[in-house]
């Protein structure tokens, strides 16, 4: 498919896809994401983990492998978490930008064109909004709940801090190390990046209902996890700041405008 000349192209794009029993979903969501990345650059991969699912997700991801070879699909042998599941897809990631949003079809793949359209100097972040969340009532009255006391609890200066549709420069990862297993895992992103400096764009994008499977968020006992789990993670990037003893001194956008301007 030859790429859209109106659309600014970009270098290269790791398309990252963490998937648990989502097979009627992530076969289009792939799919979907291989055109889109087309019209944006010659250089592109998409990198699938399936963490432990018990439908048959793993046999659709492979037989997809079988007929795309810029895909490839890495299996946890048991169901880790999503915090695991996305670690693995960005630690196998060799492209400039990592792109990444969740296997179960609530997002459009197609609409990562936005995010690259987005990019401007100095940006190292693309961050989706959701511009309605469609799910269930009681699942928006929780979403909106958790937003709001997350976004006062860690300083969050992004609209929408929970929406896993992002496009990150890659080679973030080689000075911020993520360590949650969970899905606070896109907390501690945002909150690290946030505090070494790394400038963030926001754009907003469509959120659908989820036409397949369960979410794995808003259950009971997965809420009391993720709570828990939210408390540690405030205790050490809030409370403890950890993660500042290893940060560069000056903004990361900054020391490279300085260098580039002393090589000038």
């Amino acid at each position: 498919m030859p790429s859209d000349t109106n659309l600014k192209q970009i270098s290269s794009i790791s398309a990252v896809f963490p998937a648990y029993n989502d097979a009627g979903t992530i076969p289009s969501m792939v799919l979907i994401a291989l055109m889109a990345l087309r019209e944006v650059t010659d250089d592109f991969e998409v990198i699938v983990t399936n963490d432990g699912s018990r439908d048959d997700t793993g046999k659709v991801l492979d037989e997809l492998a079988r007929r795309y070879p810029e895909l490839k699909v890495i299996h946890h042998p048991v169901n880790q978490g999503y915090g695991c599941a996305l670690r693995t897809g960005f630690a196998n990631a060799s492209k400039d930008w990592i792109f990444y949003t969740d296997g179960d079809g609530q997002y459009d793949p197609k609409e990562l064109i936005n995010l690259t359209q987005a990019l401007t100097d100095g940006i190292d972040v693309v961050n989706g909004f959701k511009i309605t969340r469609h799910d269930p009532l009681i699942r928006v009255i929780i979403g909106r709940i958790y937003h709001h006391i997350v976004k006062i609890a860690f300083g969050f200066k992004l609209k929408d801090v929970d929406c896993d549709f992002r496009l990150i420069r890659r080679d973030i990862f080689d000075k911020v190390e993520l360590e949650s297993r969970t899905g606070t895992i896109c907390l501690e992103m945002v909150k690290k990046f946030q505090d070494a400096g790394y400038h963030f764009a926001e754009v907003p994008v469509n959120h659908f209902y989820r036409a397949y499977g369960k979410s794995q968020f808003f259950r009971w006992k997965h809420l009391w996890t993720t709570f828990r789990h939210l408390s540690q993670l405030w205790w050490k990037l809030v409370v403890k700041k950890e993660h500042m003893r290893d940060l560069p001194g000056e903004n990361p956008t900054n020391e490279k405008e300085k260098a580039d301007a002393s090589n000038s």
